[in-house]
């Protein structure tokens, strides 16, 4: 047999394997389907968000994408301003991760559930305008209802206290 051919017949079947072991059925499993990747689906749908004081702040659209692997957040609020953020669990780290968006800051923080069950990420707040930074904590809380209650907070370095930055009530719309 010649040298040529030797190699032909080796490539053939090195690439032949892997085709014949997934159609043998030794396909891996589907990608995402651990029970971590679901502990934020409470924050999952069609939302009404509303301030403290009880008046509309916005709406919020969160979903699911890249077959079950992110969770996409839209959100608009009743001036036209608009923001988006990527959630995803790494299994490498075993901690929940968001990185928001939007033309005034960028938030990057990550977490877990709480003892209690709430979703709570620390990480920090950049602004676009100055480029500063503080350390930011955000927590999103189940409530029995079925609605969900989100708490943002900021560091203020010059008084070394926590400042509220948002609470908002999640209420989902009529067509949810």
């Amino acid at each position: 047999m010649s040298a040529l051919r030797a190699m032909l017949i080796t490539g053939m079947i090195c690439f032949a394997t892997p085709a014949f072991a997934q159609s043998a059925g030794n396909t891996p499993p589907p990608p995402c389907t651990d029970e971590a990747y679901y502990q934020f689906d409470f924050w999952l749908g069609e939302w009404e968000v509303s301030g403290p004081n009880g008046n509309l702040a916005g709406h919020n659209t969160i979903e699911r994408a890249e077959n079950g692997c992110l969770i996409t957040e839209s959100w608009v609020n009743t001036a036209g301003g608009t923001g988006q953020s990527l959630n995803f669990y790494n299994p490498d780290t075993g901690l929940w991760r968001q990185v928001w968006v939007s033309s005034g800051s960028i938030i990057d923080y990550t977490g877990g559930l709480t003892e209690t069950g709430s979703m709570k990420l620390e990480g920090t707040i950049t602004y676009h305008g100055n480029g500063t930074s503080f350390p930011f904590t955000g927590e999103w809380t189940p409530n029995e209802d079925g609605s969900v209650t989100q708490h943002f907070e900021q560091y203020n370095p010059d008084t070394e206290d926590w400042v509220v930055w948002f609470t908002g009530r999640y209420v989902r719309t009529e067509n949810e």
